[in-house]
């Protein structure tokens, strides 16, 4: 399966060529650095681009305040990873070992410098993705989690980095390395717990806490005026954030869970063109993220959209509220907001959410089944490309489908393969009808409503995948919706995009567009296509302010 980078061990350096040198020097300053001076502190924003001229600088271990050793950055190599194109904080610390001179460029020259000089950008974003996927795959950070599978919050926090590749190192707990690690914080009892460093406990980490400690969640302000903000990170999001950048509209992304949306969640995408080993859902949008960053369009997440309300004045735009106050106001929408699985009318079904019930299948899940029994609700692509993932590392994977066959949007070769898999056993016309354990999920009811026999499984987790429900409360009745609440889009007078809704200036992409075919690479092509209508109503908004402002100085 496709990965999203090389992995740094083996991956060639290829230094900047030496033009690129000059053009980092003549666009930054040179600073010295002792030997066992801090470069950059954890927590620190990466608002410098650092290129080592001479000597070297080595990570410090979080925990023990140490350095690390090698690998190290020396002369011609450079620090920083993805984090870098987005404005996020350090995460991890880094001295120089020896004497050391660098060239530090504000990170603002450093994004114009890229963007004009697509070589020197190719050899940058490719080793701090590499670097990102290195730290990732390594767990090597400064947040270290103990027993997160017995912590809802925690387990939270953890699939969230999973999602987006963001690196946390986990401790099992009633392990040895759990008990010196929480003594080391002063913690006597063994418990769940959140440590940066050594012994800083954050005793109220959630998925906001963790994303503003990464740096993710950075304040917006009302003050500057976007011409787009495409609300959702799925595919079709991502995409338009891509062509949003590559057309110099000044663009914000708001996702209120994770990159990627649903098809985030998907484990392996085998139909997606220019892939022919497949690759997972988070690696695929993690790709269009970066993208979209280095070409200048930022994002911002975990955020969640309240509303939308048409801005009063002469200029007309909208403005976006968010549940935590702020706004953002811009001069167009793009709606990407896609669906999500419905929560089942089952008994107890919120006692057991993120303690053996999910509604996605990552790494952090796939903890809870291994050599275990799981099941999986649903009978679509996600539910397949779930039940193979899990298969890997369950005892068995038990697949319900309500229905007397798969679903008929799901693949041809998925269905093949979940019917001669023998770890996998799809069971027809059944439904999960009871919910038990203590503390966490340790059986379901199953009916089989051909036979109307009722059995127990004993399982850990249940994954629920099934139905497709619009986000678009937020959008209150601003824009016209269908019977079942997803955005109508064309035939208006006002627009001639075939993605126009009902109020100027709003478009809508993806799987909340009522009509949609609910696929990635469709959704990706909406994405792509928006923009280019996006572009033209700015630019007739933008020619009618300047027609005004022209207008006004001549009275």
């Amino acid at each position: 399966m496709d990965t999203l980078a090389p992995d740094l061990d083996v991956m060639r350096r290829t230094p900047l060529h030496e033009d690129h040198v000059q053009m980092l020097r003549d666009a930054g300053e040179q600073v010295s650095f002792a030997a066992g001076e801090d470069v950059v502190t954890l927590g620190a924003p990466t608002s410098h681009f650092i290129y080592c001229e001479q000597g070297e600088i080595e990570q410090v271990d979080p925990r023990t305040g140490e350095g690390t050793g090698p690998p190290t950055v020396g002369a011609t190599q450079f620090l920083g990873e993805i984090g870098f194109l987005n404005g996020s904080a350090w995460t991890l610390g880094c001295r120089a070992r020896v004497p050391t001179r660098c060239t530090l460029v504000p990170r603002a020259k450093m994004l114009e410098l890229m963007a004009q000089v697509p070589e020197m950008s190719d050899i940058i974003v490719g080793v701090y993705t590499a670097r990102r996927l290195a730290i990732f795959r390594r767990g090597f950070t400064a947040l270290t989690m103990v027993g997160a599978t017995e912590n809802p919050e925690l387990q939270r926090v953890a699939s969230f980095a999973a999602r987006n590749k963001l690196p946390i190192h986990h401790v099992d707990l009633d392990t040895d390395e759990a008990r010196e690690v929480l003594q080391a914080a002063g913690i006597a009892e063994m418990r769940p717990a959140a440590i940066v460093g050594k012994d800083d406990v954050l005793d109220d980490l959630t998925v906001q806490s963790f994303a503003r400690f990464m740096g993710l969640d950075m304040p917006l302000g009302d003050q500057q005026r976007y011409d787009v903000v495409i609300v959702g990170g799925g595919p079709s999001g991502i995409a338009a954030a891509v062509y949003a950048g590559a057309e110099g509209l000044c663009g914000l992304v708001i996702e209120d869970q994770v990159i990627g949306g649903q098809a985030g969640t998907s484990s392996r995408i085998e139909n997606y063109m220019g892939f022919p080993t497949g690759i997972s859902g988070a690696d695929l949008c993690l790709r269009g993220e970066i993208q979209a960053m280095r070409l200048g369009t930022r994002f911002v997440m975990p955020r969640r959209v309240s509303g939308v309300t048409e801005l009063e004045g002469v200029e007309p735009g909208y403005c976006i509220e968010l549940e935590d106050g702020e706004r953002v106001h811009t001069r167009s929408v793009v709606v990407a907001t896609g669906v999500q699985y419905r929560r089942l009318p089952i008994e107890r079904l919120s006692d057991f959410e993120n303690r053996g019930i999910f509604y996605a299948a990552t790494e952090m899940e796939t903890r809870f089944c291994r050599n275990a029994e799981a099941v999986i609700i649903g009978g679509g692509n996600s539910a397949g490309q779930a039940a193979m993932y899990l298969s890997r590392a369950a005892k068995h994977v038990h697949v319900l489908v309500r229905g007397k066959e798969l679903a008929k949007s799901m693949s041809s070769y998925l269905s093949s393969r979940l019917e001669h898999d023998p770890r996998i056993t799809v069971h027809f016309q059944t439904e999960c009808v009871a919910l038990d354990g203590d503390d966490r999920l340790q059986r379901i009811d199953i009916r089989n409503k051909a036979d109307d026999v009722t059995r127990t499984l004993e399982t850990p987790a249940l994954f629920i995948m099934v139905g497709a429900a619009p986000r678009t409360q937020w959008l209150g009745e601003l824009v016209e919706l269908d019977d079942k609440g997803f955005v109508k889009t064309g035939g208006v007078a006002h627009d001639p995009s075939y993605f126009a809704t009902s109020a100027p200036g709003i478009y809508a992409v993806g799987d909340v567009r009522a009509g949609s075919v609910k696929r990635v690479a469709s959704a990706v092509g909406e994405g792509s296509v928006v923009i280019g209508h996006v572009w033209n109503y700015v630019d007739a908004l933008r020619r009618a302010e300047h027609a005004r402002e022209v207008g006004s100085g001549a009275g």
